[in-house]
């Protein structure tokens, strides 16, 4: 008796999550005005139109590629801390060193760059952006106890060292690279 495969049909939510995900290696690799929404639909298997269903506007798709950084970046955040406790080290250290982690994953590197870009021109994005931030340092301050300048400071080495894994410089073995580079690695840094 021959068997027959019954195709299941993936709900709005789950076409939605498939649908983020698509973008957000497109997004990486061509920022959001460069990636047409048709190639992220073709990639999908499905109309343009359906995708213009889910996400109304292209700026909605793109803030649920943030989000999902964001998202990525917190739940690193919080493992670390939570690790970080019963052992004794410092978590703001330890948050620290899971986003030195995260940075070895080219597609984040680059869905934050173009996200940050992209916030400087849509508002839904720039939004998007900003309620990820703040999520952030909220949890960074409460886990790590820190004061205002810590956090900042804190804040200011993850984007040097977002800026140090775009160049690649830790391999150009220029002078002005291994200064900034050591800074990042310092035992010294949060």
């Amino acid at each position: 008796m021959a068997t027959t495969k019954t195709k299941t049909r993936q709900t709005a939510e789950e076409r939605r999550e498939a649908i983020a995900d698509i973008a957000y290696e497109e997004f990486a690799l061509r920022g959001l005005h460069g990636t047409p929404t048709s190639d992220i639909a073709k990639k999908a298997g499905i109309s343009h139109a359906y995708l213009f269903r889910l996400f109304p506007t292209k700026s909605d798709l793109a803030v649920a590629v943030v989000e999902r950084a964001n998202q990525r970046i917190y739940d690193a955040f919080a493992t670390a801390a939570a690790a970080a406790g019963p052992s004794g080290e410092d978590k703001l250290h330890a948050m620290g060193m899971a986003y030195s982690e995260l940075l070895e994953d080219r597609e984040l590197l680059l869905v934050q760059m173009h996200s940050h870009a992209a916030a400087a021109e849509d508002d839904a994005v720039r939004e998007a952006a900003r309620k990820g931030f703040e999520r952030l340092v909220e949890l960074v301050e409460r886990e790590s106890g820190a004061d205002a300048v810590e956090v900042g400071r804190f804040f200011a080495t993850g984007m040097l060292m977002n800026v140090m894994a775009a160049l690649d410089a830790g391999k150009s073995g220029a002078h002005w690279a291994d200064v900034l580079t050591n800074y990042c690695k310092s035992e010294d840094l949060p």
